[in-house]
């Protein structure tokens, strides 16, 4: 044991001579004007020993044609990332095929390990590491950013996080690989196949996080299809018969329960297989925008900004819960609206019988649903500010409550009217064509805003950076700096939250009440299909290069996706018992009708 720590701090010591080979793998764009005091303090942090508390990183400027900017390119020697990759906890697969933490003191037990092999770390693995280590950059004995007198440091402290929150630092991203990327491009969405996606590549360039996203859109697809096949003929052979969707219903109790668990297998064969499953979570740093009054923080005993969990209750419930109650009022005010625009339209129908009046029926449905949507990304904002203002201290916790608050608007702004025709009119006519409306419209909607429109736009950017650059000069650093000018431009990818909403609302969609629209999986896998190559032109194209992100599962998003399962089962045993069919069986009682249903539902949950 005394001999491995030996070796390591040994390794940590070679790190003292410069590698002449420098790939930079990380951008730093510092704001214009920054002090000179300020980036040479910064900088020398980044390169100095860890026992001297730095990051032992390796950095330099951008060089431009009009000289150094504020943006400076970071890497790390191969020795420097192997020892980072112990520090992080990244798991990897043994020569005997067994998953182990990696550790450099064992590095020859593993597979494909060898001295000169600087693929051993991914691409993703690599900057996943100088992301963790500039993070965990922390001040020691000073008292501010050095030029900048309101920038407060106090011991522990992430100078990182402090530079971000004063605008000093502007943005920090990993570079693409430009001939990796062009690689995953032609196997991914370069050319239209019918297969899976790659996504053991996906997750060696872009991490687990994100590679998980697609093999669940994937799956999600995949297990679409059978309803999609099922639905074709039972819309075909019972167009206008309503009451015959028991069977339907029957079978969507079933596939709403089952398609979640077997993706719980599924996540858990690939995480594994990515070294995910067992990677040891690392302890959680205050969020940036947290803050509070200097104390001592009773687990790690060190000095951070404290906040009392009595006000953020308060505020929660005194100021987040009313206006999250006011808003789902007045999502119910806009729908009882939408009634009143759909009996207009059914009047005006009556009155004039043409193709113009049938038409008319559905433009309060359309209507409805662009109104649904500019709601839902109006309320979006308004549940960030709300969860930035409650001041969580974790990320994972911010995360959470505004998952929560998005979850519980969504659902009832994009399914109360569904609810309000299936149990209180009893209108399936128009139930089936609210569904098929609600659903198409947002779909489209959805792949314009977060895809065509994204694409046009940088698109347009890339010409006229390529114009402003000098194409005589090919010389690397100039080729280093037009990439680095053209990504730093690009729109930054915020997570698969959005992503994961939409998929959400597609299985509400298509669990709760596709039995009285059948086609609605058919316009799911449609649409899902055409998701997987937008959303990868987008990854790749559009967004800089997210920093990967080692996740185990799907997180929160799993309870999310079963607790709608639960509501699709209870939805789908009431629907199957106001069918005449089932009604029939209980001519002479209802209670015995109630009773059935409530005990079969148990059984599907």
């Amino acid at each position: 044991m005394a001999e491995k720590t030996k070796e390591v701090v040994e390794s940590w010591s070679f790190l003292d001579t410069v590698e002449s080979n420098f790939t930079p793998l990380v951008v730093i764009e510092l704001a214009k004007g920054t002090k000179e005091e300020t980036i040479e303090w910064f900088t020398k942090r980044i390169v100095d020993k860890k026992a001297n508390g730095g990051a032992q990183l390796l950095v330099k400027p951008l060089v431009t044609e009009n000289g150094v900017e504020n943006i400076y390119l970071v890497g790390a020697s191969h020795l420097r990332l192997l020892l980072g990759a112990e520090t992080v906890g990244l798991v990897k697969e043994c020569s005997d095929k067994s998953m182990r933490t990696f550790t450099y003191s064992s590095r020859k037990t593993f597979k494909d390990f060898a001295d000169d092999n600087h693929n051993f770390l991914t691409m993703a693995e690599c900057q996943y590491i100088i992301k963790h280590e500039l993070e965990n950059l922390r001040a020691k004995n000073e008292k501010m950013i050095p030029g900048y007198p309101q920038a407060k440091l106090y011991p522990g402290k992430s100078i990182v996080r402090r530079l971000l929150t004063s605008g000093i630092l502007v943005q920090i991203f990993p570079l693409h690989d430009r001939e990796e990327l062009k690689k995953l491009r032609h196997r991914w969405y370069g050319r239209v196949k019918v297969g899976y996606q790659p996504l053991d590549d996906i997750r060696c360039y872009f991490g687990e996080t994100i590679a998980l996203y697609f093999g669940f859109l994937e799956y999600f697809t995949f297990a679409l299809i059978p309803m999609a096949v099922i639905g074709i003929p039972y819309y075909v052979f019972a167009w206008e018969d309503y009451d015959k969707y028991v069977m339907f219903a029957t079978f969507n109790l079933l596939w709403s329960t089952v398609i979640l668990e077997v993706w719980k297998r599924i996540c858990a064969i690939l995480t594994y297989r990515w070294g995910t499953l067992l990677m040891k979570r690392q302890f959680e740093e205050p969020r940036p925008g947290f803050h509070g009054v200097l104390g001592i923080n009773p687990v790690t005993g060190r000095e951070e900004p404290v906040y009392s969990s009595v006000k953020r209750q308060l505020r929660i419930y005194l100021v987040s819960l009313p206006f999250v109650c006011l808003c789902l009022y007045f999502s119910l005010y806009v729908m009882m609206i939408y009634f009143d625009l759909e009996q207009w339209a059914l009047d005006y129908h009556k009155e004039n019988e043409s193709n113009f009046s049938s038409l008319m029926l559905y433009v309060p449905s359309i209507i409805y649903a662009v109104v649904i949507e500019i709601m839902n990304r109006i309320y979006r904002y308004a549940a960030e500010f709300l969860t930035s203002w409650e001041n969580h201290r974790l990320e994972s916790s911010y995360q959470n409550h505004l998952i929560l608050k998005v979850l519980v608007f969504n659902f009832l702004n994009c399914f109360a009217s569904l609810f309000y025709i299936a149990f209180v009119l009893f209108d399936m006519k128009l139930l089936r064509q609210s569904l098929a409306t609600l659903l198409i419209t947002s779909q489209i909607l959805n792949q314009f805003a977060e895809s065509l429109l994204p694409y046009w736009l940088q698109k347009r950017y890339n010409r006229r950076m390529k114009k402003r650059m000098c194409s005589q000069k090919t010389d690397r650093d100039l080729s280093i700096a037009e990439q680095v000018n053209m990504e730093k431009e690009m729109g930054t990818y915020l997570g698969t939250f959005d992503d994961y909403l939409e998929l959400f609302l597609q299985f509400g969609y298509v669990s709760l009440f596709s039995c009285v629209y059948p086609l609605a999986a058919v316009f799911a896998v449609l649409n899902n299909i055409t998701e997987i190559y937008s959303d990868a032109l987008k990854m790749c194209r559009v967004y800089k290069r997210p920093f990967a992100e080692p996740t185990a599962n799907i997180g929160v998003w799993q309870l999310a996706f079963e607790t709608m399962s639960v509501i699709s089962v209870v939805t789908n045993c009431i629907l199957i018992g106001m069918s005449p069919q089932v009604d029939a069986l209980f001519p002479d009682s209802k209670m015995d009708l109630v009773l059935t249903v409530a005990l079969v539902e148990p059984c599907y949950l």
